[in-house]
This record gives structure tokens, C-alpha cells and sequence, in this order.
């Protein structure tokens, strides 16, 4: 028996495949994907930077670089899971002409996805410590430093970090090892609803807080002055770079769950739906934070330390500061552990793929190996502390980190262009075919120049600008 069941799939060089997963509805493909695009950097980096840079001007310009940037991209990585109705370790495989190499991007896909988990498990982790110190009313009567003081002495100490990380795998996995459908599609569906809940309920609290309107004011009104201040590139960059990183674009995250859903539907509509909620989830999570902040006089920060040791601070202060705490961290952790959840299922079809295993037994070895490769990003912040790749403040984490968001990422994604677009490739008329099979929202073909040409340049641009920032500013 293969992994995943459903509709039957034909064979690839002689191999026949079983039948794969499938998604019962429309809303659970599109709940889903949006899961895997919605992630911690919707809800600590973008509503810092939007208050940094500007609030609505920047908002803006970043609604502007998700719809030219992020949704071709999107849509090229559903159109060759849905074509293929593989994975990304084979639907290279399935689509390339004869003679081409394009299937050997599955192993840098694969990387990236295992590379995500090593790190992304790790981070998920510490939400479930802050639902429980929030909730217990560890931090009554601390001060800032006190509270920081907290977040250190987590990182610190390695058991404890292991063993949120090992829960985290072993929920996620859980949930992928009851399939496709009655696990991953129903679960995260009801927890994506429960996380859009969650938000509203949290930012009409921040809302009704007073003085909250400075903070609302620092997040929302349309400061142009912040744009010259910081220069148009640095600002534009910032959005373009945001918008970019947001969706998980370019490690067939997103492709495999293209390969779950039918012909129904026009993909570039599907796209749309998954881009407005992951920017629902990140506006709204400003709308929590800045409010709480300005409210209480606490600097908004930035990073992990806004999550850990700001918030904590405005918890603090807030009445029902418990509850209210450990409702955003199960907010935080339910955003989290569906991009676990997407990038398990992705890597769990790979190798059924590739190895051709019972599900369920390639689940249960996925699970202990993610267990083992995390622990270098666990040991990274204590025992293995003074192995900083990048100077002083760097660690594991920065490096997995790194070559995941500014590496992985930005290449695979011109793979998946210059695959849709090129005629050595699958090629322009395929791609759109597929793209505008179904009904809905079609692709708009007059782009083809820009997708096959100018957009490649602004990715090769976003990847040279994260070198840059890196090793040279």
C-alpha cells in the first residue's frame, strides 16, 4: 500500500504508483496552504517593520510586492503539484522534458524542507513554554528584567528546550500520521479557525485599552515622512522582502498541497485566497501588539524579544493578564504548528515518493529523525553556544536560518519560474493551461515577459540584497 489514498496515479518509469491523498473541500486546500504561508514572521517582523517603516505607506508597498511578486510564484509551485499530482521529489520527474536535469532540484527542495523543521520545531517549542508560564502566573510581579530573565534562562537550559521541541513533533506528526484528510485537512482547518478567532478576540481587547489609539496610530496612519527618512530602497527592499519570505515560496511546500486538490477551480484564485488570509493573520497581529504596547508604555522591540519580553511586560500589566497572555501563545503556537504540519505532510510524500514505504512507518522514522536534527539548533543557544557563524549573536538557528531564507528559498523559487516559464522547461503554454484549468480568476497571460523575465531579476535582486545585508553592511 502507498501513502497517500485517493485518485489513482498512473506510473513513472516502469514504477506504479498507488493512490494518493485528497482534500474533502475547497476551504480545507485553501485553510491548509494558507497554514503553511502563515507562520512567527507574520506575527513579530511585520508589524514591527510596518511600524518602523511607515505603517499604511508600508503596508502599501508590501500589498503591492505580494500581488507582483508572491502570486506568480505561488501559483507556478500549485500548478506543477496539481499537473504532476506528486510531491516535489518527483513532479520534476513527471513534467521535465526527456533528457533534461530539473528533477535534481528535489534535493534542494528537500533540504530546504528539512532545514525549515530543524529549526522551526525548535522556536514552535517555546510557545508551549509561554502558554504554561503565562497561564501559571510565572511572570506576577516581575520586572522587565525579570522577565527577560525568563526567556534567558530557557535558552539555557537544553532539557527543557528538547522537550518542547520533541512535543511539538510529536503533535505534529501525530496529526499527519492520521492522513491527509482526517488528519491534516481537519485539524489544521480547525485550528486556522481557531486561530482567526483567537486574533479578533485579541485585537478588539488591544483596541479597547486606553491610549490605545497611539498605538494605532504608530501602526496604521500613512507616515511617507518614515519612507525618505529610512530611503525609498531600504524601505522598498523591506517589503519586497517580507512579501517574499511571508509565503514559503520555492521549496515545494506549497506544491505538494497543489497536488491534493482537483481541476475545479482556476489556480490563480485559490492563490489569492491563501495571500489575504496570511495578511489578515499578519495585520492583525499588529493590531494586537502595537495597541498593548503604546498602551502601556512598553517599546514595541522587535525580533524574539517582542514575543518573549516585551509582551510578557504588557501581560503584566493587563487585567486577566494570565488569560490573556496565554490565549496569544496558543494563538502563536496554533500559527506555528501549521507550517510544521504543511512541511511535515510535504516531506512525508517525498520519501513515500522516493522510497516507496507504508505511510505510517515512514511517519514514525520522520518523527525520530526531526527529533534528532533539531537538536543542534536546541544545543546552539547553550552547549554548543560558542559556535557563532556569523559573529557574536549568531548561533545554529542563524545559520539553518540562513540558508533556508536567504539561499533555498530565492533559488528554488526561479527554478519553479524559469521550469513554468522557459520552452526547456515545462514551458509557458503547460503552465498556463494548468494555472486556468477549472473555473474562477484567470492568470493573466499579458504577464508572460514580466514572469519570465523581470521577475527572476527582482528574486536574483532579493538574493544578492540578503548577502549584502549580511556579510557587507
Amino acid at each position: 500500500m502507498y501513502p497517500c489514498e485517493g485518485n489513482p496515479q498512473g506510473e513513472i518509469g516502469g514504477v506504479i504508483f498507488g493512490k494518493r491523498g485528497s482534500f474533502s473541500t475547497r476551504l480545507g486546500f485553501i485553510l491548509v496552504s494558507a497554514g503553511c504561508a502563515i507562520g512567527l514572521g507574520n506575527v513579530w517582523r511585520f508589524p514591527y517593520i510596518t511600524g518602523q517603516y511607515g505603517g499604511a505607506s508600508f503596508v502599501l508597498i508590501y500589498l503591492v510586492f505580494l500581488a507582483i511578486l508572491g502570486l506568480p510564484i505561488m501559483v507556478a509551485e500549485f500548478a506543477v503539484g496539481r499537473a504532476s499530482v506528486r510531491s516535489a521529489a518527483m513532479s520534476f520527474d513527471v513534467l521535465e522534458p526527456k533528457g533534461t536535469k530539473w528533477h535534481l532540484y528535489k534535493y534542494g527542495a528537500i533540504a530546504g524542507n528539512l532545514l525549515l523543521m530543524m529549526f522551526y520545531t525548535t522556536v514552535s517549542g517555546w510557545m508551549f513554554y509561554y502558554i504554561y508560564k503565562m497561564a501559571t502566573g510565572v511572570f506576577d510581579g516581575l520586572d522587565a528584567e525579570a522577565v527577560g530573565g525568563v526567556f534567558s534562562g530557557l535558552l539555557a537550559d537544553p532539557v527543557t528546550m528538547a522537550g518542547c521541541m520533541i512535543l511539538v513533533v510529536l503533535l505534529c506528526g501525530g496529526v499527519c500520521y492520521l492522513g491527509v484528510e482526517a488528519g491534516v485537512e481537519r485539524i489544521t482547518k480547525w485550528m486556522m479557525v481557531a486561530l482567526m478567532l483567537l486574533m479578533i478576540v485579541l485585537a478588539v481587547n488591544s483596541i479597547l485599552l486606553p491610549n490605545s489609539e497611539i498605538g494605532l496610530k504608530y501602526y496604521l496612519y500613512p507616515d511617507f515622512s518614515k519612507v525618505t527618512e529610512y530611503g525609498v530602497q531600504e524601505v522598498v527592499f523591506a517589503a519586497m522582502g517580507q512579501a517574499f519570505f511571508t509565503l514559503s515560496l520555492g521549496i515545494g511546500a506549497l506544491a505538494i498541497f497543489g497536488s491534493y486538490i482537483g481541476k475545479s477551480k482556476r489556480l490563480t484564485g485559490e492563490a489569492i485566497w491563501v495571500i489575504v488570509l496570511d495578511t489578515f493573520v499578519a495585520i492583525m497581529a499588529g493590531l494586537i501588539i502595537f495597541p498593548a504596547c503604546f498602551s502601556y508604555g512598553v517599546n514595541p522591540g522587535s525580533g524574539p524579544n517582542l514575543l518573549f519580553v516585551t509582551l510578557p511586560n504588557v501581560f503584566n500589566h493587563m487585567p486577566l493578564g494570565h488569560f490573556w497572555g496565554a490565549m496569544f501563545f496558543l494563538f502563536m503556537a496554533f500559527a506555528s504548528m501549521s507550517t510544521v504540519i504543511a512541511v511535515f505532510e510535504n516531506l512525508i510524500c517525498c520519501f513515500l515518493e522516493l522510497l516507496r514505504k507504508d505511510r505510517k512507518v515512514i511517519i514514525r522514522w520522520g518523527m525520530l529523525v526531526i527529533i534528532l536534527l533539531s537538536m543542534p539548533c536546541v544545543l546552539g543557544f547553550n552547549v554548543w553556544s560558542g559556535f557563532t557563524p556569523f559573529g557574536p549573536g549568531s548561533n545554529v538557528l542563524s545559520l539553518e536560518d540562513f540558508i533556508v531564507s536567504n539561499n533555498l528559498l530565492p533559488l528554488g523559487s526561479l527554478v519553479y519560474l524559469a521550469f513554468c516559464t522557459s520552452r526547456y522547461g515545462w514551458g509557458w503554454n503547460n503552465f498556463i493551461k494548468e494555472a486556468d484549468t477549472g473555473k474562477g480568476t484567470a492568470f493573466p497571460k499579458w504577464i508572460r515577459f514580466y514572469a519570465t523575465w523581470i521577475l527572476p531579476l527582482i528574486v536574483l535582486y532579493i538574493f544578492a540584497a540578503g548577502y549584502y545585508a549580511m556579510f557587507f553592511k
